[in-house]
Parts: C-alpha cells; structure tokens; sequence
C-alpha cells in the first residue's frame, strides 16, 4: 500500500504550494488545517491571478513560486478532464512533486490509510465481484490514488470514454432510458449516439439553469419525458442548491419536487438507468428497488462523489438484485471524478 499523503505532507521539509483556488482548494486547506499542515503560497494560472488573494496568500503564477522556492510540493485544488489541462499538470509534475488530494465532492471524511484499514472488508468484497481484469486494475489503482494523491494512478487506469460500450454496454434499438441527472443534456446525446434507436427515453435534471440548456438540447426528439426534479429515496419535496453545473446537490437551497426511480417508472419498461447527481446515488438506489428487483436494467452508477462511494454503491446494489456482472471505469481526469460502476444482467 502506498504511504498516506497527509502523514507524508506532515513531515516533509519541502515548502507547500497551493495550484488553484475555490471550493476545491478550500476542502484541501481544511485538510491541511486538520493534520497541522502548513502551506507557504497559492498560485494559479496567468488569466486567474489579476491581483486577488486567496485565504490570505497573494495569489502567484507557478513561475514566481518557482523562482522563490525552487524545488516544493505542489498539491492540486481543482478537477478537470481536460487535454491541456492535463498537460500542463504533467508539465508540473516533471519539475515538482505534485499530488492531487483525494476529498470528496460531497460530504465529509478522507479516504486515508486508516479509513482503508477501517473498511478493507468491503473493498476486498468489492474487489472479488469485479468482472474483468481492467476493472480490478482500476480500483487498485484509484486506491493506491487516494491514499497516496499520485495523478499516476489514474493515468494508469484510464479508460476511452467509449469503451465500455464496445466492452460490455450493449445497448440496442429497443431501450428505455433513465438518465437521471441528465444536466445539459450531454448524456442524452451519447446515449443517442450509441444506439440505432430506442424505445423511450426519460431525463431528470433538478437544477433549473441546466434543466433549459436541456430542454433546448433535446427538442425535437420523440418518445422523451423531462423531469426537473430531484431523483431521491422519496416522493415529495428536497432541499436543493442550483449552481447550474458541477457542485449543486440536495440538502440545502431552496424547496423543489422530489421524485424516485420507482414512481418514474410506475411498473413500466426501464432497461438502462444512469445515476450522476452529486453525491446523491445511494438514496435514488434505495427509491429504485422495485424496478431494479423486476426488470434488472443496465445501470452506470458514479462513484466519485462521497468518500464511501467505491463500496457503499455495489454493496446496495447486491442488496437490491444479486447476480449483476460488475465492471469498474475511470475515464481521463484528475483527480478521480468520472469514475462508474456498471451493473450488467
């Protein structure tokens, strides 16, 4: 196993800077904060400095700290999937020990080595039902990530977006699709791209400002039903903060409806249900029983949301309907956002 990033960061001499700012950087400073770990500069790109300051640090360019510091420990505050972004973060890291530290999107906790200690039971479990050999490379690798914050990790087990697809994913012209956190739309349009055509689709997004980027997205189509709502353990109402992307969830915010797998459904036809809603997959598994325990669709579940998501998501989803072929992807990313369990009949 490798060495735990924070007990690594705690004794080292080197100083520590900061790349990037915003949420990302503020859960990382509490980090740091908890284990008495103290950083020395905060820098970000040349179109995000402009004079600001960031937790009491003038914000620099990597350059400047570079100059000051010479060699230090640079520890990534941002997410992105991005070809140039991953570029330059490579960049850095052939000058700089660079770590990624692992917080979760929602939530609390660290995926530490003593949280791994603490439930080496259920991954060991998780590990054991993984299908394929790619699948278990990848959750040894994302384990080994965030313990260790290593960007290597993830390079090492990523996935083409479309292989899953061409692997296992076998989608036909007969589908009906639940895309639930259909955001913009973007989904929608994969989906539609890998099938010939489909027999209905349903798409639910709660969050008002992406809910009409999707309506425009998929006007036009036939046989397709959009929900603004969120898609939870009960009918009724949910606490829901709207940020129009990445970072809205439930919990906080203002009142909106709240709808479950199984009243979409109604006993009808769903062969694929998506699940991407920050953080929110566990409870709309539990309001999805009756349809996963009669129909066993398809499901693509993320996992990269709460610190628990890599076990707690299949453990649920065994609990529900046993015998799913399980398959682990992480397509390109850092950190280990865009990260799916796939459950196959």
């Amino acid at each position: 196993m490798e060495q735990d990033l924070w007990q690594y960061l705690k004794k080292s001499e080197k100083p520590i800077v900061l790349y990037g700012i915003g949420n990302g950087a503020d859960k990382i400073i509490s980090a740091l904060d908890y284990f008495g770990i103290k950083y020395s500069g905060v820098f970000a790109t040349d179109g995000f400095i402009k004079e600001k300051s960031f937790h009491g640090f003038k914000l620099s360019s990597y350059d400047a700290l570079k100059e000051k510091f010479g060699k230090m420990i640079v520890l990534l505050c941002f997410g992105s999937g991005r070809p140039e972004v991953l570029k330059n973060i490579r960049r850095i890291s052939a000058e700089q020990e660079l770590y990624a530290p692992d917080v979760p999107v929602c939530g609390g906790g660290l995926f530490t080595a003593e949280y791994l200690k603490e439930h080496e039971k259920e991954l060991r479990y998780v590990y054991s039902r993984l299908a394929d050999e790619k699948s278990r490379e990848t959750l040894s690798c994302i384990i080994n990530y965030k313990i260790s914050g290593k960007p290597e990790y993830l390079y090492r087990c990523e996935a083409a977006p479309g292989e899953p697809y061409q692997s296992f994913l076998n989608l036909d012209n007969s589908e009906s699709f639940l895309d639930i956190g259909a955001y913009n739309g973007d989904t929608v349009s994969d989906f539609l791209c890998r099938v010939s055509g489909y027999e209905s689709i349903t798409a639910a997004e709660p969050d008002i400002k992406s809910f009409k980027k999707l309506s425009v997205r998929v006007s036009g189509l036939k046989r397709i039903k959009l929900l603004n709502a969120c898609v939870t353990d009960r009918c009724g109402t949910e606490l829901f903060y709207a940020r129009g992307g990445r970072g809205s969830a439930a919990g906080a915010g203002k009142e909106i409806p709240s709808v479950t797998v199984d009243s979409i459904t109604g006993g009808g036809k769903a062969t694929f249900i998506k699940m991407d809603i920050e953080g929110g997959e566990l409870r709309a598994l539990k309001g999805a029983r009756r349809t996963i325990r009669r129909q066993t669709p398809k499901l693509l579940i993320a996992c990269y949301h709460r610190v628990g998501d890599l076990f707690e998501l299949p453990i649920a989803v065994d609990e529900i309907r046993s015998g799913y072929k399980l398959y682990l992807r992480h397509f390109p990313c850092v950190p280990a956002w865009d990260t799916n369990y796939y459950f196959i009949p």
